[in-house]
């Protein structure tokens, strides 16, 4: 059984308490097999390697997600409900956009090697309503389901079945149905 279901844990920060205990009571002190019989342990504290430490921005770098987007006809990609410009020159291909989910007003696109910041598409005082689409390209909107016509019609011929069974029901001692 998980050992801190046991433990009955409330918090994260209780959780966090027992996986330290875990981690140096347990994990670090057990012989592993890959470090050939070594603690890990006592594996790090005897390595003479010297520490590296990681840049601040590498180890932001890390925390990144990443989606990918199709630049549309007007060179802006849709994020979060929102447009962005990314450029003209990647009108119909796909962009990876990278972002902290912390953040989401900072937008990074990235497209064959090269990376770049994007900013909220802002519309301008000179632009006017976007133009009606003609009823022909709007999708149709159907009167009836064709799923449940053709089940009321099974079910109608269901029914009629059922009415013309024998029932018995009715009789009563000695009487006879006709």
């Amino acid at each position: 059984m998980d050992e801190a279901a046991l433990k009955y844990c409330k918090t994260l920060d209780e959780y966090n308490k027992f996986f330290n205990v875990w981690l140096t009571e347990c994990y670090h002190t057990r012989e592993h097999g890959s470090l050939n019989g070594s603690t890990p342990e006592l594996a790090y504290k005897s390595s003479k390697s010297p520490l590296r430490f990681v840049s601040p921005e590498a180890i932001a770098s890390a925390f990144m997600r990443v989606e990918q987007r199709k630049v549309d006809k007007s060179g802006c990609i849709s994020f979060g409900g929102k447009k962005y410009e990314a450029s003209a020159l990647l009108v119909g291909r796909t962009v990876d956009v990278s972002y902290d989910p912390n953040d989401l007003q900072t937008l990074t696109v990235e497209y064959d090697g090269d990376s770049w910041r994007v900013k909220e598409l802002q519309i301008g005082e000179h632009t006017g309503p976007r133009p009606k689409l003609p009823k022909s390209t709007l999708p149709a909107i159907p009167q009836t389901s064709r799923v449940l016509d053709a089940k009321e019609k099974q079910h109608a011929k269901r029914q009629e079945i059922v009415r013309r069974a024998i029932r018995y029901d009715g009789l009563k001692d000695g009487e006879s149905v006709v």
